[in-house]
């Protein structure tokens, strides 16, 4: 009996987490990524985005604007499109205001808000965090806290991030910061 409870809670937790899932996205060439560079005049900094379901309460999705060399959000296993976006693997590049609010509003509806948090980091941390993210690779469904957590679990300053599969565990981890 306690194993069919325990496949009942595998299965609530994996439904939870298959809001950020979608199959690969795109690859974008080198060229059409270097057009695409948006270059913001805002301190360098990292902006958690976490996805709230207004039914249960629980985090739906994770993830992360990052305010290096180029604005960009890190959006693993995601499900932004809009046409004209330039995106490889996970990122999203050429982040302007306007894409930015776009990005928010398109995640924010009946069923689900959005929650932003910003940290202001040094130049070195947001480059850094810029570079993990363009070299993270394509990341699988229900995996966007988990790589996003271990992105920053990998920047100083957020080494004691703990690793883990939940959307609102790591937006609280991101507010103690």
């Amino acid at each position: 009996m306690s194993l069919i409870l325990r496949l009942c809670g595998l299965c609530l937790a994996l439904a939870m987490l298959t809001a950020c899932a979608v199959p690969g996205k795109g690859g974008a060439s080198i060229e059409e990524i270097q057009r695409a560079a948006y270059v913001h005049n805002g301190p360098p900094r990292l902006t958690l985005f976490t996805m709230i379901s207004t039914r249960s309460g629980q985090g739906a999705h994770s993830s992360l604007m990052i305010n290096g060399s180029q604005r960009v959000v890190w959006d693993p296993a995601g499900t932004f499109r809009k046409e004209g976006i330039i995106s490889r693997d996970d990122v999203v590049y050429g982040m302007t205001p306007y894409l930015a609010d776009v990005y928010t509003r398109f995640h924010a509806r009946e069923t689900f808000y959005v929650v932003v948090q910003e940290i202001d980091v040094s130049a070195e941390v947001a480059e850094l965090a810029l570079q993990k993210a363009m070299s993270y690779g394509a990341v699988p469904q229900a995996q966007c806290a988990l790589s996003t957590s271990q992105l920053l679990a990998g920047l100083p300053g957020f080494r004691d991030i703990k690793v883990g599969y939940y959307p609102r565990k790591l937006m609280d981890q991101f507010e103690a910061k």
